[in-house]
């Protein structure tokens, strides 16, 4: 909130209620090497003295209202007159290509991806996006347009260079505004990640692809992959198992069949078990008669 209803050109801004005021009171703003490395880059830019105009600006609240979006941040910021200026600072944003590109090559190692999806922002990030031909940070000022609809005609005014303040630390709390801004959000690219780092899943047993299985008779196979099976042991054919050893019947078990057969107090069938024994025993080294 504004107070106050007169315009006081030169004079001091007017007085804001509930804006956003930078955490960092005296000394340095950024905390975090991405923060502190925008802030290079803006004073690369030939704008370090025009940025320390807008400090107080960010320690008093002059801010009202900051908003990230793809490839643009927008402030409404209090000045002089009752009406707030707005602040737009806009990037370059990359396409759809080189977002692929690079979440390839963030997913391809581990530690990128680790760091990422724990909500860091690895140092070597910037070499990822180098090695691809682009910059993660503006790289030029052709790639960062500035406007303010204050009367000041310096490019950063203090307006623009408070919501660059309150920017740099807005990226200390979260790096992924930092690519959020170049054109890929958090959600999305941590699903991307996640997509491309997990596991194949394993092919469930009787699982083949179409067309990758050969009929046979009763059903069908996969089909085996030459290439592969050239370098693997051959399955070993099941061994032929062994016929168990037939049980010798006991040739006097017929005789278990019949009832006790008793004569002059001896058992019959007692005396004929040696007779059949001897009958099945067999004979060897005995050649067959002939008839006589």
């Amino acid at each position: 909130m504004v107070d106050g209803t007169r315009h006081r050109p030169g004079g001091r801004p007017l007085r804001v209620e509930g804006g956003l005021t930078l955490r960092s009171k005296r000394g340095e703003i950024a905390r975090t090497w991405w923060s502190r490395r925008f802030v290079e880059v803006l004073e690369s830019f030939g704008m370090g003295g025009r940025l320390d105009r807008g400090r107080a600006y960010a320690r008093t609240g002059q801010v009202l209202s900051l908003s990230l979006s793809t490839s643009l941040v927008v402030a409404l910021v209090a000045g002089t007159r009752p009406e707030p200026y707005r602040a737009r600072i806009g990037v370059r944003k990359f396409d759809e290509d080189d977002w692929t590109r690079v979440e390839h090559a963030l997913a391809d190692r581990a530690l990128f991806a680790a760091k990422l999806l724990a909500g860091e922002m690895p140092p070597e990030i910037e070499d990822v996006f180098t090695g691809l031909g682009l910059t993660l940070f503006p790289a030029t000022t052709r790639e960062l347009s500035m406007d303010c609809t204050c009367p000041d005609w310096e490019v950063p005014c203090k307006h623009l260079a408070a919501t660059c303040h309150l920017l740099a630390e807005s990226f200390d709390r979260d790096p992924f505004e930092i690519l959020a801004w170049r054109g890929r959000s958090k959600e999305d690219l941590l699903d991307r990640l996640r997509e491309l780092r997990a596991p194949m899943r394993p092919e469930e047993p009787g699982e083949a692809a179409e067309g990758d299985e050969v009929a046979e008779a009763g059903g069908a196979r996969p089909r085996e992959d030459p290439l592969e099976a050239f370098w693997t042991r051959p399955r070993p054919t099941a061994a032929v198992p062994e016929l168990p050893e037939p049980v010798r019947g006991r040739p006097d078990a017929l005789l278990d069949q019949l009832d006790p057969l008793v004569v002059a107090g001896r058992s019959v069938t007692d005396e004929l078990r040696p007779l059949y024994r001897a009958i099945a025993e067999p004979r060897h080294g005995r050649e067959p008669q002939g008839d006589r």
